[in-house]
């Protein structure tokens, strides 16, 4: 027997209710959570190819390590991503989110100012994704890196360094190239000619900032500029890829991490993530000299004003480490972390990676053995018993020039001597 009229009415009005107020709800939910944090923007998609090989990596115990500390010291194998490092979950992202917003054309040219590893990553990706590459790199990074990018078919302009406020920096330099290329497109729409312009004033390593001529082809797609100082996706690789792989490999039972930061991706999104599945895990930054990271984090200050950036054309004090240690805070930093900081100096890391070299059989690049000095400071605070992790962000093949120079090394007193780790006061 069918309900009268009046009720059925009655339950669809409330059913309509129900429904309009779970929407509501879910709407206001939504727009709260995006606005806490940048990390809900993206939705995670299949990979395959290439970029499926990408992440998952290994979390190796270091041997040597873990039984001089009594602590368990743990690595993340990121050397073993297909570009050989960390940055290459960052220029996955940095690329999907392009191609998802349409600030990235399929075809396009993708540009950045990185001094080696996330360029060599952006430019084994991009091909992947029907997208080429050209990297602005400041003439003192290793030779071998601009010689790994050109091999990769990147476009190389190599740049003397100088402050970020300093409109030929290599990062600004390659912000114009990505508004050059767009302009290249506008100009020639689908242009027919395949010739690369100028290309002797990029592969010879010359650069006029906006005196120089069109540099792109002119059938280009447009550009697009990484930005992984300030892109937010650099944090969300970290957020959603890293850190629950290392909460996943550790079972949830580790105490504490820590890594050095450049761009500030890999440390803020592994913390935010470590953090909100344990808050007792204790989150650092390892910093190199020259850095103000450390003091940011330790005092609330990173500079004095006469120490500031934008008045010096470079770093008073220069680091042999690569890739890591800064002097502005970056939008990716700024969602760290962090309990506290440890400060490392360049001979530690050379002597670092050669202990880990003699050791374990793992050969380092220098940002990783930073990690690794930082991760035997964190053990020696915290005491025996502990769970440590950090990041081996790529291998000594590409730091072969100055990081394994010999006459590099000899040049700024920073040969290795130590027989064990009494570099770190220990025996």
């Amino acid at each position: 027997m069918a309900p009268p009229l009046r009720t059925t009415s009655a339950i669809a009005t409330a059913l309509s209710i129900a429904l309009l107020s779970y929407l509501l709800c879910k709407k206001t939910r939504s727009k709260a959570s995006s606005k806490k944090t940048p990390k809900t923007l993206s939705v995670k998609k299949a990979r395959n190819g290439l970029v499926a090989a990408i992440g998952n990596t290994p979390l190796i115990r270091i041997n040597s390590l873990s039984d001089a500390t009594g602590c368990e010291i743990l690595g993340k194998a990121e050397f073993l991503n297909p570009g050989g490092s960390v940055k290459d979950r960052v220029a996955v992202k940095i690329i999907e989110e392009a191609l998802e917003s349409g600030a990235l054309a399929q075809g396009g040219i993708i540009t950045e100012g990185s001094a080696g590893s996330t360029a060599i990553s952006l430019a084994t990706v991009a091909p992947a994704f029907g997208c080429k590459c050209h990297v602005v790199i400041p003439d003192d990074a290793a030779i071998e890196k601009s010689q790994i990018l050109e091999a990769l078919g990147a476009t190389v302009e190599r740049v003397r360094p100088v402050s970020i406020t300093h409109k030929d920096h290599f990062v600004n330099i390659a912000r114009r190239r990505a508004l050059e290329a767009n302009q290249v497109a506008l100009k020639h729409g689908k242009g027919n000619q395949n010739e690369y312009l100028d290309v002797k004033q990029i592969n010879g390593y010359t650069s006029d900032s906006g005196k120089q001529d069109p540099i792109f082809y002119s059938d280009c797609k447009g550009g697009f500029f990484a930005d992984q100082f300030e892109n937010l996706a650099n944090f969300r690789a970290h957020y959603e890829g890293t850190g629950p792989e290392i909460w996943d490999q550790t079972g949830g039972k580790l105490d504490a991490f820590i890594a050095a930061a450049g761009t500030g991706g890999t440390v803020a999104g592994v913390s935010c993530f470590l953090k909100e599945k344990n808050a007792n895990v204790r989150c650092f930054l390892i910093d190199p000299p020259g850095s103000g990271l450390f003091n940011k984090v330790t005092r609330g200050v990173m500079y004095t004003r006469e120490e500031a950036e934008g008045r010096r054309l470079k770093n008073p004090f220069d680091t042999i480490t690569e890739g890591i240690g800064i002097n502005r805070l970056t939008e990716n930093f700024k969602l760290a972390e962090l309990d506290g900081a440890f400060r490392g100096t360049d001979l530690e890391a050379v002597e670092m990676s050669r202990y880990l070299l003699k050791n374990d059989g793992l050969f380092l690049g220098s940002s990783s053995a930073m990690n690794c000095v930082g991760a035997v400071r964190v053990a020696q605070a915290l005491g025996p018993g502990h769970t440590i992790v950090t990041i081996l962000c790529d291998s000594g093949m590409r730091h072969l020039s100055k990081f394994y120079d010999v006459g590099y090394l000899s040049k700024y007193g920073l040969m290795p001597s130590a027989v064990g780790l009494e570099f770190l006061g220990l025996k």
